[in-house]
Formats: C-alpha cells, structure tokens, sequence
C-alpha cells in the first residue's frame, strides 16, 4: 500500500487490475486503519476514473455472496447517496410502491454514513430482519414481489472499512460502488448518483453489461428525481432532461423533503407517507421515482407510470406490500 499511496499523491491513477487486487487485498485484512484512511482520502480529493471503478467493481462481484434471482426478473432502485441533501427516504418507499404494482424489486442498501438515515437505518428501526440467504430472499419476492439485499451481509470486504467509514461520516468512493453491486445482478436498475460527471461514468460503466438501466441525476445535486428542477437521465438508450411537467406534476421545494434529524424521525416519515398520511411535495417525488421505474421495466409512458404509483401509494397497496413483507422478514 505504500507504493501505491505514494504513487496516488504523485496524481497517478490505477489500472482496472490494479484497483482490483486492492479491494481482494482489503478482503484479506492487508492493510491498516491509517492505510484505509488515506487512500479514501485521496478519492475524497479527485474525481474516482472508470478503469478504478471497473476495478472495485469487479473485485466486489467477485467476493460477494452470491444470489441467483434471475428468474425474477427484478429491478432495484438505488442511489449513491452523499448528495448532503438529507431527504426522506425516497428510493425505499418508491420501491415498496413498485412493488406493490406487480414489478419485483430487489432492494440493494446500507446503512447511512453520509447522511441521517439510509434505507437499512429506516427498515431495521421498523422491524425489518435482514438476511443474506437465497431461500429466504425468494420468500420475500414470492410473497411480497420485493426482497432487500443489505450490502454488510453480502460484501465481506465492507468489514473492514465499515468502521472507518462510519467515523469519517462523508461520502467515499463506497458510495459510488454501491448501486454497482447488487449481488444478484438486477435485469434493470434505477440508479441516483449526486454528481453529473459520476452519472456520465456509471452509464460508462454499466454500457458493458445486459442491465436495462437509467442512472438519474437532479441538476441541482440530488441522487434522485427531486421534481426541484429539471432531472439529468442516461439510459442504454440514450439520455434526455426530465422535469415535473413530464411526469403530470408540479415542482417542489427543496425544503420540503427533509428527511427528519433522526434515525427515529426518518421511521417515522417513511410510515407515515406509507400509511397516506404523506404531504402532497413528499407523495409527488415518491411517485415520480417509482413512475420512472414502472417506465424502464414495462416501456410504459412516464405519466401513465405516475398515475399508477399515485393509485398504488394513495390506496395504500404499498402499504399492504411493506406489511406483507415485515411479517416475511421477523
């Protein structure tokens, strides 16, 4: 490691093997805490390159458990997280909507580093129990069309960085492997990152796989359609500007989606928009999310996916299908 971090502050860069055998090496506990530290520091600094992402990438999918879901044929909803915006937890509740409208989901999340609450924090706090088993996650596909891969359970390498993460509590480049990973490979993916020039290089890198993708981008920094502005879209068919007019609805205040102060707050939220209890602002961005998810997977207009959330969140199908899938996980 010292070679390579005296290699890094001279503005080198990795090749795909070498960043490959450093994530196989971390694995194997190879390296100290101020090792760790400082490598993480030096892509806190710079922009991560694709050869370095193909890398950790590959080196993640190889050291994973592995999961064979493929008969599902699921799509995950997943953001990188360290936009610093501190919302609601958006992506999970679109998922639950997703799901409850007949698409399989195969949640990929964590816990929260960078921000107040991620989508492991909200799901735990409410009495999810979390499983890297393959038979238990097709259960949860099987009787509530969503299963949810927390990545600790699945990415052994994380053990050794968890910590170092948690106690730096800014984004990484962890944060942009996330949606990368999913263990079991989704068929299709909705994927927020909270940088234009990391956008244009997940679409880079997820141009040499089968994923049917569209990696999104709010123009004024958010990991997700925010419906605060106009949305960036790359897809494997091309990319275009989405804003609240194409999904039938009006744009929103940015402080409007605040996500609470605590663990406790964000539960508590997340249930209460589940239960339609939801203002209008937090409904309208859980809907444009899970709308352009139900477009990927079906082909299906972006408005007509938006009614269909809507109907979903507001009748509370999501609901009954985060209840189903509660009662599974216990």
């Amino acid at each position: 490691m010292r070679a390579i971090l005296n290699d890094l502050v001279q503005f080198k860069t990795l090749d795909r093997a070498t960043a490959k055998q450093i994530i196989l090496n971390l694995n194997k506990g190879a390296y100290n805490q101020a090792q760790l530290a400082s490598f993480m520091t030096i892509f806190m600094m710079r922009h991560i390159t694709l050869e370095e992402l193909l890398g950790f990438r590959d080196a993640f999918l190889e050291l994973c458990v592995p999961i064979d879901l493929s008969s599902y044929n699921t799509i995950d909803l997943c953001g990188t997280g360290g936009d610093g915006k501190d919302t609601f937890n958006i992506s999970t509740l679109a998922s639950f909507v997703v799901a409850s409208t007949g698409i399989p989901v195969s949640k990929h999340g964590n816990y929260g580093l960078s921000s107040i609450s991620g989508s492991s924090n909200v799901l735990e706090l409410l009495g999810i129990k979390f499983s890297n088993k393959e038979e238990d996650l097709k259960r949860q596909l099987d009787h509530a069309n969503i299963c949810v891969l927390h990545a600790p359970l699945f990415h052994p390498a994380m053990k050794n960085v968890g910590q170092l993460r948690k106690d730096l509590a800014v984004k990484t480049f962890f944060n942009c492997l996330g949606p990368l990973v999913n263990p079991c490979k989704p068929k299709h993916q909705i994927i927020g990152v909270y940088a234009l020039e990391l956008a244009r290089m997940l679409t880079y890198t997820l141009q040499d796989t089968t994923t049917n993708f569209a990696v999104v981008h709010s123009l004024d920094g958010y990991d997700e359609v925010s419906l605060t502005g106009k949305t960036k879209i790359y897809t494997n068919r091309g990319e275009f500007l989405l804003g609240a007019e194409d999904f039938g609805t009006n744009y929103v205040q940015a402080q409007d989606l605040t996500g609470g102060k605590t663990k406790e707050e964000a539960a508590a939220i997340f249930m209460n928009i589940l239960n339609g209890k939801g203002t209008a602002t937090q409904n309208q961005v859980v809907c444009a999310n899970a709308a352009l998810a139900i477009h990927i997977h079906t082909g299906c207009s972006i408005q007509e996916g938006f009614k269909t959330a809507e109907e979903h969140l507001l009748q509370l199908k999501a609901k009954a299908t985060f209840e189903k899938f509660k009662q599974i996980c216990q």
